[in-house]
């Protein structure tokens, strides 16, 4: 089984202290059948006044923390080792009409779970959107296999879209997205979640970590990869499979799951309320290791 050590660095230098700090941190990496968290370390620097670990809604470990005496300065420091399995494989065998997933959903049908049905509803960042519908609407022609037509709108987003830093951010619209094809993975995973939500079917946003490779005769550089979002889409027989539209592939053993949410915000690696501080300056380092 691959197994991966994980840093992720993320640090605030404030124009001037704060004198109080409430954060909530997604940077626990969850227990699935496949993937094992082998041992997890989260540091804080100033060492917190309160903390508290919890599950959220979604069952991703969250942990609460807050300090309340001046700091000039926040650093929160994961490292951990997972282990990885193959996931289950999926294909378009034995997947059914995507208008069959849609109406399962629907009464009078007795309700597949919680997460399916809620897994269809707009979140906070990704309210519905026409745009979105009229976009992935191509893709879902009448009678056509569900999961040919999850994976050709995943298709459809890798080619459409450039990746490129800097011209959004977590909360910018899937309309504003659409208009400038370009984007982060973040953008290209709540457009494709909208489309789908808008056509009435299930979809979740995956946070975690992707492992890059070097160029051939390059090192591996440390700090220089970043923390990654995909998609879950549901339907019965196959319940969740893993699209990533950014890389315009399956998610597989390269891929590390933090947590999943309705969108960006349920499962922010890092985010919280501060008093004081001025201007901030943020910086993120994130490594992804293979280990012997």
């Amino acid at each position: 089984m691959p197994r991966y050590r994980i840093e992720h660095e993320t640090r605030y230098d404030y124009g001037a202290a704060v004198s109080d700090s409430w954060q909530m941190a997604h940077l626990t990496p969850r227990e699935l059948a496949w993937q094992h968290l082998v041992w997890h370390r989260l540091l804080v620097d100033p060492v917190p006044d309160e903390v508290e670990t919890r599950q959220d809604s979604f069952g991703n470990t969250v942990t609460r923390f807050a300090l309340h005496r001046p700091h000039p300065a926040l650093r929160v420091h994961m490292v951990c080792e997972v282990e990885l399995g193959p996931r289950p494989v999926a294909g378009p065998s034995g997947a059914p009409g995507w208008e069959a997933v849609r109406d399962t959903l629907l009464p009078p049908h007795p309700p597949p779970g919680l997460l399916p049905a809620q897994a269809r509803e707009a979140s906070s960042l990704l309210p519905w959107s026409a745009a979105a519908l009229d976009y992935a609407r191509r893709s879902f022609p009448p009678g056509r296999n569900w999961f040919e037509a999850v994976h050709d709108l995943m298709e459809r987003i890798h080619a459409d879209f450039r990746f490129e830093n800097g011209v959004t951010t977590v909360s910018t619209p899937v309309e504003t997205v659409l208009d400038r094809r370009a984007g982060v993975c973040q953008d290209f995973a709540h457009l494709m979640i909208a489309g789908l939500r808008a056509l009435g079917l299930p979809a979740l946003y995956m946070s975690g970590y992707l492992l890059t490779r070097p160029p051939p005769g390059q090192p591996r550089l440390m700090g220089v990869d970043a923390s990654h979002a995909w998609v879950a889409a549901w339907a019965p027989g196959l319940g969740w499979v893993e699209f990533d539209p950014t890389n315009n592939a399956l998610a597989d053993e390269r891929f590390v799951l933090l947590g999943w949410g309705g969108d960006f915000g349920d499962v922010a690696p890092l985010r919280g309320v501060i008093l004081g501080g001025g201007e901030q300056r943020l910086s993120v380092e994130v490594s992804v290791c293979p280990q012997p």
